[in-house]
This record gives structure tokens, sequence and C-alpha cells, in this order.
């Protein structure tokens, strides 16, 4: 009983405990990619407020995602580079819970964000006429609102879920942070079914967003296709490039984490970096460098504070 008493009080993450001749060097790395992920996501956000220009639903569905992913990583990293400076790991039940919850909501989020920015694209190019009339900021934003709301009402299931039994076989979370099927294999009670449930609910969501971007982007590319001129389809091509690269390395790093048969071995911390640290700091620098109203927009931030 006293065993249960403490674990109930706290987690212990494992971290890249196993790894602790490198941790420092990690610490480094980490910390570079976090600032830059930082400054790049508080970049497009400032360039999107105060450049009129860029005031259309398509920057405003990117200064989303930027705010979304900025929240996402200060949910999980500076607890990260605090453990790995810090002799003795801990975080309290409730705080492991918060974490859980707000992590898997503002990854939802990202998905349908990232989902809601394809059916943008997909009016512009398909439906050039009536885009200004379907796709107006405020549509814009009662958009993001859903995709908000989308998210944290799956994490609150997946969250409570995992939460409403007791943690009794170890307070050892052998991952950087409460990660769902880290902290739901210390379940008392049959911790394998309530695994099963919360990774359908996850690969559900991230699989059906992921076949409606791609559904979108065929209704995208049949129309490029059909545009006469070589000009016109680089163009389109070129309004979707950052967001389908986006899309890929996105989808594709969460995939290989919640589609990774149980048993098929590697380790679950390192397989998690990609999503959580790699992923957040490409998303803004993609979006800024191959796009041309970014770079614009920039520029005149410059010549405003230039002499």
């Amino acid at each position: 009983m006293k065993t249960n008493q403490t674990i109930l009080k706290e987690f212990i993450p494992a971290g890249f405990s196993v790894y602790p001749h490198v941790q420092t060097c990690l610490f480094v790395v980490f910390f570079c990619l976090y600032l830059l992920t930082l400054t790049g996501n508080l970049a497009i956000m400032g360039l999107t407020w105060v450049d009129r220009a860029l005031h259309t639903p398509m920057y405003l569905f990117l200064s989303a995602l930027s705010f979304s992913e900025t929240c996402y990583t200060m949910t999980i990293i500076p607890k990260m580079l605090a453990d790995l400076l810090a002799k003795s790991r801990s975080i309290s039940v409730m705080g492991c819970g918060l974490q859980m919850c707000f992590f898997l909501g503002l990854g939802g989020t990202n998905c349908f964000i990232l989902t809601l920015m394809g059916y943008d694209r997909f009016l512009a190019i398909c439906n050039p006429l009536r885009y200004p009339l379907l796709m107006t900021n405020m549509v814009c934003g009662q958009l993001v609102a859903s995709a908000w709301a989308g998210g944290f009402f799956i994490s609150l299931i997946e969250t409570v879920l995992i939460f409403r039994g007791s943690f009794c076989s170890s307070n050892l979370v052998k991952h950087f942070f409460c990660h769902m099927r880290a902290v739901v294999r210390l379940d008392c009670l049959d911790s394998k079914h309530t695994e099963f449930i919360v990774t359908v609910i996850s690969v559900s969501g991230l699989l059906g967003t992921f076949l409606l971007i791609i559904l979108t982007y065929v209704f995208i590319l049949s129309t490029i296709f059909r545009i006469p001129s070589a000009e016109g389809k680089q163009k389109a091509f070129s309004t979707c490039a950052s967001h389908i690269t986006v899309v890929i390395i996105h989808f594709g790093f969460a995939s290989i984490v919640y589609l990774k048969p149980e048993g098929s071995g590697g380790d679950d911390t390192l397989i998690a970096v990609p999503y959580t640290v790699i992923t957040p700091f490409l998303s803004p620098l993609i979006f800024s460098l191959r796009n041309k109203d970014m770079k614009n927009a920039f520029r005149k931030v410059l010549e405003r504070q230039g002499p």
C-alpha cells in the first residue's frame, strides 16, 4: 500500500538516462533547436500580425499552426531540458496528466489545422471565383477554433481512459515525457486493453486527417493538370509545395511512433525525438524559406527598422 501511495504521487521519467555520457551534448542540441523553433514560429506570427498583406486565410491558418506548435513544444521540451541537467527527475501524477492532455490535444490540433490548410488550398485552386465568399477571415477563425476543440476533445477522452485507474507496477516512465503508451503500461488494471483503445483513437485521428489531406490533393492535382499554361501550373504548385512537405514530415514521423508494432524493437525515447523536436523545428523553416510573401514581409520590417 505504501508503494502504491508513493507511485500515485509522482512518476519518474527515465528520459535519456541510458545515455549518461551524451546528456550535456543532447541538452545543447535540443536547446538550440528549441530556440530556433521558437524564433521561427514567433517570426511567422509577428509578420502575419504586422503586415496587412498577410491578413488572408492562408496565412491566418499558418499563424494558427505556428501558435499551436509553439504551445506543443512548450509542453514537452522545457521539462525535458531541465531533466537532462538534473540528477533526480520526477513529475507529479497531476502534472503528468496535464502534460499528456496538452501534448495529445495540441498534436491533434496540429493535424486538424494541417487538414484545414489543405482544404483552404483546395478551395483556392478548385473554386477560385467562390473562394473569397467561402473562405473569409471569420470562417477561418471558426475553423481554427473547431480544430482546437476537436483536438482537446479527443485528448481528454484518451487522458481520462489512461488515468481512470491506479498505477502499481512501477513509477518509472520509460520516456522523456508522459507519453500515453509509456504511462498506460503502468496501469494496475487491464493496461493492454486500455492501450489498445487509446492507440486506436490516436491512429484513427492520424489516418483520418491524413486521408482527408490526400483526398483534397487528388482534386487539387486534377485541377492543376487541366491548367493550359506551364506558368499557371507552376504558380498553383508553388502555393502547395510547403504544405505538402510539412504534411509528409509531420505524418511520416508520427506514423513511425503510432504504427510501430509492439515488440518490434527500437528505443521509443529516440523514436519520439523526430516528431517532438525535429518536426516543430522544420515546419516554420519550410513555410518561411519557400514563401515569397513571408520574405517580402520580413524585408519590409527590416526597412522600417533601418536608418
